[in-house]
């Protein structure tokens, strides 16, 4: 995909879309000072070329009964790539699973898992989890209360 030079205009266009991706078209022309047509051909290059990579609706997750979020530190027992994309792809199929990344240092990756309560953990980490192959150790953290959760960049940093 080509890469497009940002400009002012496309970096403001990220901001309020980042902001609210359900506003229209027409809303989001006039915030960023253009009119809708050349607005929406901006939405679509930054969208061909990678800088939007899609649209979501953010859900509470304890209002639809997940109660726990629980970050599992995993050390593997081999970290050669054949065995990282292994590990990588087994994590694809788990839905609890939200996020994963593979760490520098003594984790390997570190996932971020949701799940209705402790109980529902456990028994996922003992039969999935610790079960798959390659996995040497697991610790988890037991997250308390999330104070921050903005997704996204922060656009005022970024560099082309």
């Amino acid at each position: 995909m080509a890469r497009v030079k940002l400009d002012d205009i496309d970096r403001r266009i990220l901001a309020q879309l980042q902001e609210n991706g359900r506003m229209t078209n027409v809303r989001l022309a006039r915030n960023v000072g253009i009119s809708p047509p050349p607005c929406l051909r901006r939405v679509r290059a930054l969208e061909k070329a990678g800088y939007i990579k899609g649209y979501h609706a953010e859900l509470d997750a304890a209002l639809l009964g997940f109660g726990v979020t629980v970050f599992a530190h995993v050390g593997l027992h081999s970290q050669a790539e054949a065995d990282l994309a292994a590990f990588e792809e087994k994590v694809r199929l788990w839905p609890m699973v939200r996020e994963c990344s593979m760490m520098a240092g003594e984790t390997d990756f570190i996932l971020k898992v949701v799940a209705k309560d402790w109980d529902a953990y456990q028994s996922w980490l003992t039969r999935e989890l610790v079960a798959a192959p390659n996995v040497d150790t697991v610790r988890s953290t037991l997250a308390i209360r999330e104070s921050k959760h903005l997704p996204g960049v922060p656009l005022e940093h970024a560099t082309d």
